[in-house]
């Protein structure tokens, strides 16, 4: 229990005050973590609020089941992506929801302990996939794509302009021996990047490793898919609330809300952690929360 009990939730007091739980009402958290928003979810909708959980990571699953134990038969978690939750709903006979979350970024469990190389902090082998189920590694796609792939992930996932310079040192690379853990990636992107380029605030592989892990688990698909069909499991006047953590997610999710015919965004701008927040958990800093709510009625 010591991970889940240090596990800081983003925005809390923001998304508690967007999705406004109450008794009686049947809440989704569509990614569960380690369970800070769902407690309170579930403490705010006492003493009959439901809610359906979902989480793909089988470890982060098992810690949040067991620190939610008290709320017994109130809480529902399943392991299922996220993208899945339309089907999921429907097999537990879920006619609609009150209020949805999903928090698109990474918990603090697979970062600091999951052993899976999401971090360049550790020596990890590079597995990166957030279920264990899936099928190609971190490792697999640096070793088996080609030189003009890598670029494209690296480009288009991580936002990098050196892409094309470290997709072709990958692949110069791995004619001697095969990139398999997060220190030989972050330090061949070191390596391979002119000083003169390194970022001043954040480590010069962070693009690398976060394109990586959105192309194995196909994360801007499953969230598109989400966004298609979670507003037609909102009961009218339901909220749905995404915290997202860079700009290629928080613009599925702006585009996504201006396009819904079911959705009107609570705000033109999303809501970002204050200093205080941001003081006391530095990975708040980049986090974006969007806001939407359910009109007329369900389809």
């Amino acid at each position: 229990m010591a991970e889940a009990a240090v596990h800081i939730p983003v925005l809390l007091p923001e998304v508690m005050a967007a999705l406004d739980p109450q008794p009686g009402g049947v809440y989704v958290d569509g990614t569960l973590g380690l369970g800070g928003h769902g407690e309170a979810i579930l403490r705010r909708s006492s003493p009959n609020g439901r809610l359906i959980a979902f989480d793909w990571d089988e470890e982060a699953l098992r810690l949040a089941k067991e620190r939610l134990s008290c709320f017994g038969e109130r809480l529902t978690a399943l392991r299922r992506n996220f993208a899945e939750i339309a089907e999921a709903l429907a097999g537990l006979a879920m006619a609609g929801v009150d209020g949805i979350l999903v928090d698109v970024g990474m918990s603090s469990l697979q970062l600091d302990q999951g052993g899976r190389g999401f971090s360049f902090q550790r020596d990890e082998p590079l597995d990166m996939r957030m279920d264990s189920r899936r099928g190609q590694t971190a490792a697999d796609v640096l070793a088996a794509a080609s030189e003009e792939e890598l670029a494209d992930i690296f480009f288009y996932y991580g936002e990098e302009r050196q892409a094309r310079r470290i997709a072709a040192a990958i692949v110069e690379t791995r004619k001697k021996s095969p990139v398999r853990s997060s220190r030989d990636l972050a330090e061949l992107v070191a390596r391979v990047i002119p000083r003169r380029f390194h970022p001043p605030k954040i480590h010069v592989a962070t693009k690398i490793f976060q394109a990586l892990r959105i192309a194995v688990n196909g994360e801007l698909e499953n969230l598109a898919r989400f966004l298609a069909t979670a507003p037609a499991l909102l009961n009218p006047g339901g909220r749905l609330a995404v915290i997202s953590f860079h700009s290629l997610e928080d613009g599925l999710v702006k585009r996504a809300f201006k396009a819904s015919h079911d959705l009107i965004e609570k705000s033109k701008h999303p809501i970002f952690a204050g200093d205080e927040e941001i003081s006391r958990n530095p990975r708040a800093r980049s986090a974006r929360l969007r806001v939407a709510e359910k009109i007329g009625k369900n389809r």
